[in-house]
């Protein structure tokens, strides 16, 4: 069987495609097919507070493209989400609907704390006994996690995001907020871990010369950040092989990471290969489980 998940975010929009493996009991999902466009609906919405009819269009074409993908791959069940750019816009309700009456893809808009549910469902199974700040940044929003002993103690969304940052829109007080919310939940008297998950701190870990396939140290955050804000956009593109929509947001979303890591006295980060993606996929294939015991 083949499930799918779409995620829409402000930066740009993904399309996975898995084959759902079963082993002895164990349920895994192998990607067949991943596909990411660069949208870039935060810059609409952060800036004018709705979409635009360009964005529509484009939005709604994509979503034309990963249905036409699915149908070739004949995928059974997926779920499409949208997180902070489509939920904060003034017409993204109206926009979903036009989209799912042109294109047969129903797009759910969730808020921050049923994103965070997602990406915490897939992200957990990586964790041990330890206290562990998850921080997971997107374009428009930031979700911090707490775990202690494999369970999570707290949880909250920040409307500050790579794409926020680079338009110069986050929320007034949003790094106050951050934090203060990390002064009265992380136990200063234990070790934590810090754990990221986005495209941005995949990116820098992937650039980062490490001896682990998913540990890396805040020292070593901040002297990638600071080699790639050394370089023009355009050297970055050229030069650092980076897309041209994650070479002006990785410096911004870096700043996230590393200053939330400062904050909660974090000096190493786990960098694990999941995110919003996965925890829509486990939640398809859940669904699926459910609808067929029913």
């Amino acid at each position: 069987m083949k499930i799918a998940a779409i995620d829409i975010g402000s930066n740009a929009a993904r399309l996975q495609i898995s084959t759902v493996l079963h082993n002895d009991g164990i349920v895994s999902f192998k990607k067949v097919e991943y596909v990411r466009f660069p949208l870039r609906l935060g810059h609409d919405v952060f800036t004018f507070g709705e979409l635009t009819p360009d964005s529509e269009e484009r939005t709604t074409k994509l979503m034309q493209v990963y249905k036409l993908l699915m149908e070739l791959h004949e995928v059974e069940h997926y779920m499409a989400c949208a997180t902070s750019a489509m939920r904060e816009s003034s017409n993204g309700p109206e926009i979903a609907e036009r989209i799912r009456r042109n294109t047969g893809i129903h797009i759910h808009i969730i808020d921050g704390q049923q994103e965070a549910e997602l990406i915490n469902n897939v992200v957990v199974q990586a964790l041990d006994e330890r206290q562990f700040l998850h921080i997971d940044v997107g374009g428009g929003s930031t979700e911090l996690n707490l775990y202690q002993n494999r369970r999570k103690l707290n949880s909250r969304s920040f409307k500050i995001g790579s794409v926020r940052l680079l338009e110069g829109k986050e929320t007034k007080g949003a790094w106050g907020k951050i934090q203060t919310w990390i002064d009265d939940n992380v136990d200063r008297s234990r070790e934590v871990i810090a754990v990221g998950t986005g495209g941005n701190i995949s990116k820098i870990f992937n650039l980062v010369s490490k001896t682990s396939d998913t540990t890396t140290t805040l020292a070593d955050i901040e002297r990638m950040k600071d080699y790639i804000a050394g370089f023009s956009l355009e050297d970055r593109i050229n030069k650092l092989r980076l897309n041209a929509d994650r070479a002006d947001v990785i410096v911004p979303a870096s700043e996230i990471y590393i200053s939330v890591m400062k904050w909660a006295g974090a000096q190493e980060i786990i960098v694990p290969d999941l995110g919003l993606k996965d925890g829509i996929l486990q939640l398809v294939y859940e669904q699926v489980g459910l609808r067929n015991h029913a």
